[in-house]
């Protein structure tokens, strides 16, 4: 026969039970890892593809097709993660951490067309990298450790791809959006689940 648990052990038991609950309940945690590791396999394609930046039209026209198929990756997949957890994708958690991810990821947007009216499209690498970045550090203060580093890292390759002369561009991209996200799509998905 089991020795009965004192009251005071199942009180603690409950209270971690609810802290650990609570503390999930504020964290966005249907990042895709593998979906990250999948857009980043899509961007080394992509970089290969686009070729230098030389011919303008070229490469915005792959970045712009593969930014479509990394968006539809990175929908696919979280809604299939969120499915496995069981969690909404309408809760709270979610809505906030895409209200903090979607301004500079807007900011990119517009930017874009800026600077493709003013031809400095070779200096695009720098602008959406640093943007991303930006969207990854602040909407990762709401999900998952690693998302804030990936965010800070994308950032200071979109610095580095400022400094760096034009030419340069797509191995930044290549290093971002291909490198970096099959690394941390890698981490999150052995730490966090898919």
């Amino acid at each position: 026969m089991a020795e009965p648990r004192a009251i005071h052990s199942h009180a603690i038991d409950d209270l971690r039970f609810i802290r650990d609950t609570m503390a999930r309940a504020g964290q966005f945690s249907a990042i895709p890892g593998w979906g990250g590791v999948t857009m980043g396999a899509t961007a080394i394609v992509a970089s290969a593809v686009a070729g230098p930046l030389s011919d303008a039209e070229r490469w915005l026209a792959v970045w712009s097709i593969e930014a479509a198929v990394a968006i539809l990756i990175a929908l696919v997949t979280m809604v299939r993660k969120a499915r496995r957890s069981s969690a909404t994708l309408l809760a709270t958690p979610t809505r906030r951490f895409a209200l903090v991810l979607l301004p500079p990821l807007a900011a990119g947007a517009v930017l874009t067309a800026v600077f493709v009216a003013n031809g400095l499209t070779a200096r695009l690498p720098g602008c959406w990298l640093l943007l991303y970045g930006v969207s990854g550090a602040t909407g990762g203060a709401l999900s998952v450790r690693v998302v804030p580093v990936m965010g800070v890292l994308f950032m200071a390759l979109g610095v580095a791809a400022f400094i760096a002369p034009s030419g340069w561009g797509n191995i930044f991209m290549a290093a971002g959006f291909g490198g970096l996200h099959i690394i941390f799509g890698a981490i999150i998905a052995r730490h966090y689940g898919g």
